[in-house]
């Protein structure tokens, strides 16, 4: 059974070198909610991400799980309450499925430890989980984009955290597979309780799946709320750049944003324009 832990940052300042990425940041995340974070280009998403996860040291303000400062809360400890699923992991060349899924029992193993039986358990209910059982003795490099995304969330999963934090789940996967994974992402918030935390390129599958939906401009938090109270065509010329029209989606009812750009016509120069 999953707790609900609580993520928030506090006049949140982070950057490399020279270079300020998030600025004062504000934010709370809702406890056993699936939240989106949506930005443009270098608006700090994935920053905000590594800060969460210990892995960037705010220059200013605080990450707090719990009240406790993230970088102040020893490594091991914090890797049995978050699990991190960074952009494009690299497995070792030629780990096996089963293998790499077991890798995420570490935190909760003592250095020299043997394997125990609820080790296997927590293995085979996190693949059976992601559906990639039958792929247990396969090696990862041989699998599909889908697969081993699948595979890579089954790791996250055998780690039995109650935050799950993922940098763009579905970059460089086709549409079938980038709902394959989202799909399985709701069904674990749904089912486990699990809070998770993702980024998120696409805007109107960040509207569809989240149920908090945070989106990113000059450093610091725009909005966040529900999705219909977010994704607005103000909001998507602020934080996007870009006019747009916001409809209802008739497939899930929530907002669906629809990009205007230069060339707006249905046919081309001289036909009535599909948006207007």
């Amino acid at each position: 059974m999953t707790r609900d832990h609580r993520l928030s940052a506090t006049a949140l300042t982070l950057g490399y070198r020279d270079l300020v990425v998030i600025d004062g940041l504000d934010l709370d995340i809702p406890p056993g909610q699936l939240t989106a974070i949506v930005g443009a280009n270098a608006c700090g998403k994935s920053t905000l991400l590594r800060a969460m996860s210990r892995l960037l040291k705010p220059r200013a303000g605080q990450m707090l799980l719990d009240g406790r400062p993230v970088h102040r809360i020893p490594a091991k400890e914090l890797a049995r309450t978050l699990g991190l699923l960074p952009q494009a992991p690299i497995a070792p060349e030629g780990i096996t499925v089963a293998d790499l899924v077991g890798r995420g029992r570490n935190p909760h193993r003592r250095a020299l430890s043997r394997w125990t039986r609820r080790d296997d358990e927590a293995v085979a209910a996190a693949l059976e989980a992601t559906d990639t059982l039958e792929l247990a003795d396969r090696a990862v490099d041989e699998l599909s984009g889908g697969q081993r995304q699948r595979v890579w969330i089954a790791m996250a999963l055998a780690q039995e955290t109650d935050l799950l934090l993922l940098d763009e789940p579905t970059t460089f996967l086709d549409v079938a597979h980038q709902i394959e994974v989202l799909d399985l992402l709701v069904e674990l918030n749904r089912d486990r309780g699990t809070t998770i935390v993702m980024v998120l390129h696409d805007l109107n599958l960040a509207a569809r799946y989240a149920d908090n939906l945070v989106a990113i401009a000059d450093g610091r938090v725009h909005s966040a709320g529900p999705p219909p109270d977010v994704l607005t065509p103000q909001t998507v010329r602020a934080v996007f750049g870009i006019d747009s029209q916001v409809i209802s989606d008739p497939t899930s009812g929530r907002p669906l944003m629809l990009p205007i750009g230069r060339h707006r016509s249905a046919g081309g120069p001289g036909r009535e324009s599909v948006l207007d």
